[in-house]
């Protein structure tokens, strides 16, 4: 299957820089996934799309401020680490910009003489923060060991910053509003950023409806947002990310599946995460677990536990695209993106919701 066949054409103008004031603000665009119809509505009209009895289901994952920015301690070239996957005893995959810079071996470092550079050699003090690359990668990816004394998460808040996505170019001025308001697990690089349109307020009214809301937790790293780079869907290979369920998220989703109520997935790591468990146990009753999701869903792919999806408006020629592809199909999806651009809909992960149903 040929990638351009998920390409259109997005103005940049329709790229969303900033969030609206209020989460809710956004508009919906609704896709009828059996007929093909599409809809145009506000976003706090969803809820009149959900029937009592549907089970949704939230991505609780929370961004940590991953983008870390130094120098090599050698030469006091300036470099970024992107923190991607947390493999343990202070071991990270990162992408590293540039790569070319940081073979194996090269130490970079950050905080104090980190911030000030090695043409302030005067002035040097201990770093808080080294990096030591261990293994190299494509694409700029590196292995990382951190060295450090006290707590690494406190040195991260204090060193790292949001890692936006690269086409967002205006600063944000709340951090906050790129988590969702149900954000509990740090671990992810990015957004699960169909989650940013509710509030508390919202996903209370949708509750007292009937619609039984569940989380699942999907640290999003490489896997979710890296480009696909080959010219053919098949050979594109996913990176794996980080997924937990919980016992009572399994439960009620064993519950739904048996009643044949409906799945509804906020967001393609929750779908992920959702597909992941359900290849994993197959017919079987879902159960509490954790684990490394490689799953790369495209048009072919057979759905078992998503009935229905609500996410935002996504890259040309992504994983993500694909994703929705799948559910929806191509030629439907494609249709529902031109449209989109031509009501000047708001794109990406500050941008409006699709809801497919």
């Amino acid at each position: 299957m040929d990638v351009s066949t998920f390409d259109f054409e997005l103005p940049e103008s329709l790229i969303a820089q900033t969030p609206l004031l209020n989460r809710t603000g956004s508009r919906l665009l609704t896709l009828d996934k059996s007929s093909g119809a599409i809809g145009h509505h506000a976003f706090e009209q969803l809820i009149d799309f959900l029937q009592a009895g549907d089970t949704l289901v939230l991505n609780d994952t929370r961004v940590i401020p991953a983008r870390l920015f130094g120098v090599k301690a050698d030469t006091g070239a300036h470099v970024e680490l992107l923190l991607l996957k947390e493999l343990g005893e202070d071991r990270w995959e990162a992408l590293a910009r540039p790569g070319k810079r940081l073979k194996r071996g090269a130490v970079v470092v950050f905080g104090e003489y980190g911030e000030q550079g090695r043409e302030n050699e005067t002035a040097m003090t201990e770093p808080l923060l080294r990096a030591v690359v261990e293994e190299e990668g494509e694409m700029g990816a590196r292995i990382v060991r951190f060295e450090y004394n006290g707590i690494f998460r406190e040195l991260l808040d204090r060193l790292g910053s949001m890692p936006l996505p690269p086409y967002i170019k205006e600063k944000l001025d709340d951090r906050e509003r790129y988590q969702t308001v149900y954000a509990r697990n740090p671990g992810s690089a990015a957004a699960p950023t169909a989650g940013l349109h509710f509030t508390p307020a919202y996903l209370e009214a949708i509750a007292n409806k009937g619609v039984r809301i569940i989380t699942v937790t999907l640290h999003v790293g490489l896997g979710t947002f890296r480009p696909v780079s080959a010219d053919t869907v098949e050979a594109h290979q996913m990176h794996e990310e980080y997924y937990s369920v919980s016992a009572e998220t399994a439960s009620a989703l064993n519950e739904a599946k048996a009643a044949g109520r409906r799945i509804v997935a906020v967001g393609t790591t929750s779908a992920r995460t959702l597909e992941t468990v359900a290849n994993r146990f197959g017919d079987s009753q879902i159960e509490s677990c954790d684990g490394w999701s490689g799953i790369f869903i495209y048009p072919g792919y057979s759905f078992k536990l998503v009935d229905a999806l609500l996410t935002n408006f996504h890259l040309p020629k992504s994983t993500l695209v694909m994703l929705v592809s799948a559910l929806a199909g191509t030629d439907r999806v494609l249709a529902a993106y031109r449209e989109a651009v031509e009501r000047e809909y708001r794109f990406f992960s500050f941008g409006d919701a699709m809801f497919i149903y």
